[in-house]
């Protein structure tokens, strides 16, 4: 770990060295480093205390950011999709005097209210500083950005890469479904890392041509979601001279683990080896994890005292861990692999199943590409799964043959009441990743409507 490195003396530095290269690109434009700093100086900083930034992805808008940060000013980024009513309910006016604080995350929300995960300054300086070092950041490296702004892969695509001189390729909202478009991107400005979630290979290798690779990317990383199998051993052709990596975190440690992926390696990844500085523990089959990148808790009290724990080392000494919610296993060989969440886990007629296994049961079918599981409330069984599956191009794989398949994997009980079929992309969140919420809400309409 670099100690002593600070993401806005770096930026600044880029800035008296280099004025003149490419900060950002959006929509074909190149914003150089001056430009970049010039947009930041002139953004009025209201005297309200934090800011809140919505993030919206511009060049503005990661302007507003930079002041901020250049001010010493904490922030908020709640999405652009909450709206007003629910961006007030969020309690982040209650920071109080807290001063080590700088970027001011929420989680998603996928489980209920989103929680307000404040970053600690240092902790931010932390993980920039090991991501340059990791990544090769550097100026005359392209990094493209997908994540939107208020999601903390932000943290390495745009933050990290400014503070070591890059120039980060800025994917417009409205376009991150086109893999037409992102494959021009890459192309184009010879993108060299690619952070993404798994959404965004899919839609790549949907789209690029058999022959088609780039060249340039060097480093390519995978996180934020599992990756299916299809799309691992994928990868080495559309990236030929790339160094691919998995990464697994949360919003409130920032990454944790990182895996070099090997010819050898099969889906599910393991979590890989923990990063410099990580702690961890696995405790009753959940894993805990202690960064030196993360949060110190959420602003609700009660949530923290929930999620974060405090628990001695051999010598005494207090380290706070935080309680992923993941439940692994330990191989043999000592690799870690997620097997599901604890909120995931449910009872089905009185048998223990956890969604995400029967997730992965369905994504490792030759013919699906993508599947979501959610667990209802039943009167009788306890839950119901119902799982929304989405059947690659020109496949004629229908629920009873799907259905017969996972009987052949799964335990009765995990085996779905519902499968629906469909050759349409399942919903996403902001982030990328499939929105549970919404298959739930699209399967009790189609029920109502019935």
């Amino acid at each position: 770990m670099i100690d002593g490195f600070d993401l806005c003396d770096a930026f600044l530095e880029q800035v008296r060295r280099q004025p003149s290269a490419p900060a950002l690109v959006w929509h074909g434009q190149d914003i150089s480093y001056d430009e970049l700093l010039a947009l930041a100086k002139a953004v009025h900083l209201a005297d309200d205390e934090p800011l809140c930034i919505v993030a919206r992805k511009t060049p503005e808008t990661i302007a507003q950011i930079l002041a901020c940060l250049l001010a010493g000013r904490r922030f908020l980024l709640p999405s652009p999709a909450l709206d007003l009513d629910e961006l007030r309910a969020l309690p982040w006016q209650r920071l109080g005097g807290e001063a080590d604080v700088s970027f001011i995350f929420t989680t998603s929300g996928s489980t209920g209210q989103p929680k307000i995960v404040p970053l600690g300054r240092g902790a931010v300086n932390r993980f920039v500083a090991w991501a340059g070092v990791t990544f090769d950041l550097s100026s005359g490296q392209s990094v493209i950005n997908y994540a939107p702004l208020n999601f903390d892969l932000s943290l390495l695509d745009i933050w990290a890469t400014l503070a070591h001189g890059g120039r980060v390729v800025l994917v417009d909202t409205e376009q991150v479904v086109s893999g037409r478009h992102l494959l021009d991107l890459l192309d184009r400005y010879q993108v060299n890392l690619i952070q993404a979630v798994p959404t965004f290979f899919a839609l790549l290798l949907d789209t690029a041509p058999p022959t088609a690779g780039l060249d340039a990317v060097k480093h390519v990383v995978t996180t934020g979601d599992v990756l299916p199998q299809r799309t691992l051993g994928a990868l080495p052709r559309l990236f030929p001279n790339a160094r691919v990596h998995n990464l697994y975190g949360c919003t409130e440690t920032n990454d944790s683990f990182i895996h070099e992926v090997t010819e050898s390696d099969t889906a599910p990844l393991p979590l890989g080896t923990p990063l410099p500085g990580v702690r961890t523990l696995i405790v009753d089959d959940e894993l805990y994890v202690s960064t030196p990148f993360q949060a110190s808790g959420y602003l609700d009290e009660a949530r923290t005292a929930e999620k974060f724990v405090d628990l001695p080392l051999p010598d005494g000494t207090p380290v706070r861990y935080f309680r992923t919610g993941d439940l692994v296993r330990r191989a043999a060989d000592g690799r870690i692999f997620l097997v599901g969440r604890n909120d995931f886990q449910v009872k089905v007629r009185g048998v223990a199943v956890n969604t995400a296994t029967v997730e992965q049961a369905l994504l490792g079918h030759a013919e699906v590409r993508e599947a979501a599981v959610v667990a209802l409330p039943d009167e009788v069984a306890g839950h119901r799964l119902v799982a929304a599956v989405r059947r690659d191009p020109g496949s004629t794989l229908n629920s009873l043959r799907l259905r017969e398949d996972c009987a052949r994997l799964l335990p009765t009980a995990a085996i779905p009441t519902v499968l629906g079929v469909t050759d349409d992309p399942l919903p996403r969140t902001s982030t990328g990743k499939i929105d549970r919420n919404a298959v739930t809400a699209r399967h009790l309409s189609r029920t109502r409507e019935r």
